[in-house]
């Protein structure tokens, strides 16, 4: 499915931009430009959806809406729904930093000194794409207006037919809040357009997005809101069990992420038809799909809502192959990548067998223990996508200096690299070239940096530290920075290791 190609990880939220955060701005074509031109095939972001009170993507209050704070302020001006004014009151200065609280102090001001001044022919736009998207946009839109009215409770602790969803209440509500119903209407529109337009330029370029697909949704969501019965949740609206993981590399007592599961049940009733519309979505979205947290397909940790971590979860099964068949006849040959990290049994390496997805390796994984294993570039499978590490690892200069010295001489050993100056950081670091090099000679398939490596950065440029809430997913890179990358030295490498796109 996969030929020989390279990609670059980095989120939208990180791209340069005078507007406090990455968006589908000009920046973004200029970054497209910069892959074309490297020969790199693929560009993988993180999930688009909206984030929580903590910024995360992967807890987001919306399967299926877009992040908002992506919208290009500047389009809206060419468009004439913005003056100059408006626009230049936007810019944010420090370029390093995702500013989250000057977004949240004003972003939706001026979003809605556009939506005032639509004309017909937008009006008429936004009506076919609040009518395209009914099945997922008015329950997104009423979630966020009824928590503000219910003075930021979340919809279980809401009183009547609105905590129920009951249709009566809904009908109701959309009545009364026309206005603000139609305003987040015409936000969703803008982040869906706009994007568009950004993926038609990669494809123009050739170059293919690789979309994050989180496995679950927030309990505070307006999915389980909307869909009470496709979860494992109690009559009163309560969860009985959440998602989390056991303890692992990151975590000694596991990680209780608080998602609402699924009632695996209800959905194979229902043909999985939420999973069907958020995976058709999906890949409108993106070239490529990576679902997170694939082995829950197998098995999954349900952690009892009340317990205090995740170590006194247990293993639930999951859907499994009853699941992919139909993904596999609903979808023609679908791009899939299979997060397949973290605890594996012998039931999440025989749903990768049966389903032929490809899986991950992380180069950073291979020298922790001393030993061989999978995650040693030497043994990656050609159906597997390769990474010196993802967004939840520190960055290759980060970990260089963490791990112990024997795991350090091991690691730069193991890349050729015999330099005293492994600790020198920036674009010409010859220890991280040299980690770069073995993994672009591995067998993989497709081998992937986040940009923090191509650029030599170090731990303080981290975009999440697993199992802390507070003081991730703000890193941003500067115009300077994208600009002072050694592209032709990545391209030199495409081309020598048969990667060039």
């Amino acid at each position: 499915m996969f030929q020989r190609a390279s990609g670059v990880l980095v989120h939208i939220s990180s791209l340069p931009s005078e507007y406090g955060i990455g968006g589908f701005g000009g920046d973004t074509f200029q970054f497209i430009d910069k892959l074309h031109q490297a020969g790199f095939k693929y560009w993988q972001v993180l999930p688009f959806g909206p984030t929580d009170a903590f910024h995360s993507p992967y807890a987001s209050i919306s399967a299926f809406a877009g992040n908002t704070n992506f919208i290009d302020l500047e389009q809206l001006y060419q468009d004439g729904l913005l003056t100059e004014e408006e626009l230049t009151a936007q810019k944010y200065a420090n370029p390093y930093t995702a500013a989250y609280e000057f977004l949240s102090a004003g972003r939706m001001t001026v979003l809605y000194k556009a939506y005032s001044r639509m004309d017909a022919a937008l009006r008429a736009k936004v009506a076919q794409f609040s009518q395209e998207n009914a099945y997922w946009l008015n329950d997104y839109a009423l979630y966020i207006i009824l928590k503000e009215a219910n003075c930021g409770k979340e919809w279980y602790d809401w009183e009547g037919g609105q905590k129920f969803h009951e249709e009566a209440a809904v009908h109701q509500a959309l009545r009364q809040f026309s206005d603000m119903v139609d305003f987040i209407h015409f936000q969703q529109y803008l982040f869906y357009s706009q994007w568009k337009k950004v993926k038609a330029y990669a494809a123009k370029k050739g170059v293919e997005i690789i979309g994050d697909l989180p496995i679950y949704v927030a309990m505070e969501s307006a999915d389980v809101w909307g869909n009470r019965g496709l979860f494992d949740i109690g009559e009163d609206g309560k969860a009985k069990n959440v998602a989390g993981v056991p303890p692992d590399y990151f975590s000694e007592v596991g990680q209780k992420w608080g998602h609402a599961l699924y009632d695996w049940d209800q959905m194979k009733q229902t043909g999985y038809d939420w999973w069907m519309k958020r995976l058709r979505l999906s890949f409108e979205l993106f070239d490529v799909v990576r679902i997170d947290h694939f082995r829950a397909f197998s098995a999954y940790w349900a952690v009892p809502a009340a317990a205090p971590t995740a170590r006194e979860g247990r293993w639930i099964n999951g859907p499994g192959m009853d699941f992919f068949r139909l993904v596999f006849d609903e979808f023609h040959d679908p791009k899939i990548i299979a997060e397949d990290l973290g605890l594996l049994d012998d039931g999440v390496l025989q749903l990768m067998k049966s389903t032929g997805l490809p899986g991950m390796r992380i180069m950073q994984f291979g020298f922790i223990e001393d030993k061989d294993n999978m995650h040693l570039p030497h043994n990656y499978p050609k159906n597997s996508f390769a990474y010196t590490g993802t967004h939840d690892n520190n960055t290759a200069l980060g970990w260089l200096w963490e791990i112990t010295p024997e795991q350090r001489k091991w690691a730069l050993d193991y890349c050729g690299y015999s330099g005293a100056e492994w600790a020198e950081g920036g674009y010409g670091s010859g220890s991280l070239r040299s980690m770069i090099r073995a993994l672009w000679q591995s067998p993989a398939s497709v081998t992937v940096l986040p940009v923090q490596d191509i650029c030599g950065f170090g731990k303080d440029t981290k975009m999440n530290v697993p199992g802390v809430p507070n003081g991730n997913w703000a890193f941003r890179i500067s115009r300077d920075q994208l600009r002072s990358i050694d592209w032709r030295w990545l391209e030199k490498m495409n081309r020598t290791y048969m990667r060039f796109s």
